[in-house]
């Protein structure tokens, strides 16, 4: 009875119908899918809700997003669990191992904690507030996926397109191989260069790309465009202050690949997907910015997100803290949209963009995707390659950008089984579970493994049932 009183809350607060389904819903969306026309709702019942839950899980005054709250054990959580997590994190600040931290946890559509601790300004005594603004890096890599599982959803490019239909200059790609001390064979550029690379790279021949580079190749770090191994060292190309995608990328189609296409998973960090979204930009006729803004950020109220903050939200950046403040280029205006890390945003508004994902496609009565889109997205794209490769892991694949947990015990971690999402360099992360209906978000910006790990623990041992 519980249960039901909390789908019901939940509908009426977001405007939904008791009895309404969507034909597109899969066993796998059982969060409430919502209707275009089902959006009013009252501000004052939802504030009630949530200072109500506050009272409740001992969650700060503050109405966390356009999500409705929760007391935990409405959605089978403990409250005793979750505030476990504000003690955990508040011991890693206390140590100094991180300036401080926003995290979110979601259930079956209702936000059931949502905290900040430490400082956004260490040196200035500044508290950290829930909606400070963090460097996503790499986290910025599933809004790339989301943004070309729309054009793919409309049909204006295919996953095995070439990306040479839309970039010429990737007609004739060529793939770096180092040769033996011998000279009898030649050995695929898998081993990461040293430092001094760039005056000392080993002998190499350059051979034909055996198959052409994709959009899926891309989208599953396949390409081997970039991505750790001798092409850069051979014709190593700088990004530069004026760079566009456009500019950049016809550079980006003139280094050497690192290994044949599709045969090996390898992170591009900075690279691949930019090219993607040089795609985009081709395809759409707009900025990948103005792109990302139209389909997906305005329609999912992520009203922080950006490649280049306005001044009016630049105070609520948090200011990077010991080593990682002497990163160079963070915040800095600019016009290269790095879909590879690039953006700015808040715990609340990837709240959102996970939450859209785990309802199949769709959030305030916006659908940005269908359910097979999604599931295409969060489907293992690379077999084994990923579990081989020198960063993955045992019991877990890779989708179009983000990783999927496919045995959680081999795995080694404590999502459920289908989990997917994606970090950044600085301490972000956050992972949508379609088997335990949740939605992760946790902001750090400095990286340490320990605090998200036992952040991930603690959110599955607060889960009853």
């Amino acid at each position: 009875m519980q249960k039901m009183r909390v789908c019901a809350n939940v509908r009426r607060t977001l405007g939904l119908s008791p009895g309404i389904k969507n034909e597109n819903m899969t066993h796998l969306q059982r969060t409430p899918i919502l209707n275009s026309y089902a959006i009013g709702y009252t501000a004052a019942l939802i504030i009630c809700v949530f200072f109500v839950a506050s009272a409740a899980f001992g969650v700060p005054e503050h109405k966390p997003s356009e999500m409705p709250s929760a007391k935990p054990e409405s959605v089978d959580m403990t409250t005793e669990g979750l505030r476990r997590i504000d003690s955990a994190i508040q011991e890693q600040v206390t140590a100094g191992h991180i300036q401080g931290a926003v995290t979110v946890v979601a259930r079956r559509g209702m936000v059931v904690h949502f905290s900040s601790h430490g400082q956004m300004d260490v040196k200035k005594k500044r508290p950290m507030e829930h909606d400070a603004i963090y460097r996503m890096a790499s986290s910025s890599k599933a809004v790339l996926g989301v943004a070309a599982m729309i054009l793919i959803e409309e049909g204006k490019m295919q996953p095995n397109d070439p990306v040479s239909k839309y970039i010429p200059t990737f007609a004739n790609v060529k793939v770096v191989e180092l040769i033996d001390a011998n000279f009898k064979e030649a050995k695929s550029a898998s081993a990461k260069p040293k430092k001094k690379f760039k005056t000392d790279v080993p002998k190499y021949r350059l051979v034909p790309a055996e198959t052409p580079v994709t959009i899926h190749h891309l989208l599953t770090h396949t390409s081997g465009i970039m991505s750790g191994g001798y092409g850069h060292a051979v014709n190593p190309v700088k990004r530069t202050a004026e760079d566009t995608l456009a500019t950049y990328v016809t550079r980006i189609a003139k280094v050497p690949l690192d290994f044949q296409p599709g045969t090996r998973w390898s992170y591009s960090p900075r690279t691949g997907l930019d090219v993607v979204a040089r795609v985009i930009e081709i395809i759409s006729g707009t900025s990948y910015d103005r792109f990302l803004r139209e389909r997906i950020f305005e329609p999912l109220k992520m009203n922080s997100t950006y490649f280049n903050l306005p001044e009016t939200l630049e105070t609520k950046r948090v200011v990077l803290n010991a080593d990682w403040a002497k990163a160079k280029g963070w915040g800095r205006r600019t016009n290269y949209y790095s879909a590879s890390g690039g953006l700015s945003s808040t715990a609340e508004d990837f709240l959102h963009f996970q939450q859209m994902l785990l309802n199949g496609g769709v959030l305030f009565g916006h659908r940005i995707l269908s359910p097979d889109s999604v599931a295409m997205m969060r489907k293992n794209q690379v077999r084994e390659l990923y579990s081989a490769g020198k960063k993955g892991k045992k019991g877990t694949g890779f989708g179009y950008t983000v990783a999927v947990t496919l045995e959680p015990e081999e795995a080694g971690n404590h999502r459920g089984k289908g989990s997917y999402g994606w970090g950044g360099a600085f301490g972000t992360m956050s992972w949508s579970d379609p088997e335990n209906e949740l939605v992760v978000v946790i902001m750090l910006q400095q990286p340490h493994g320990y605090t998200l790990r036992e952040i991930e623990k603690l959110v599955s041992q607060a889960i009853i049932k």
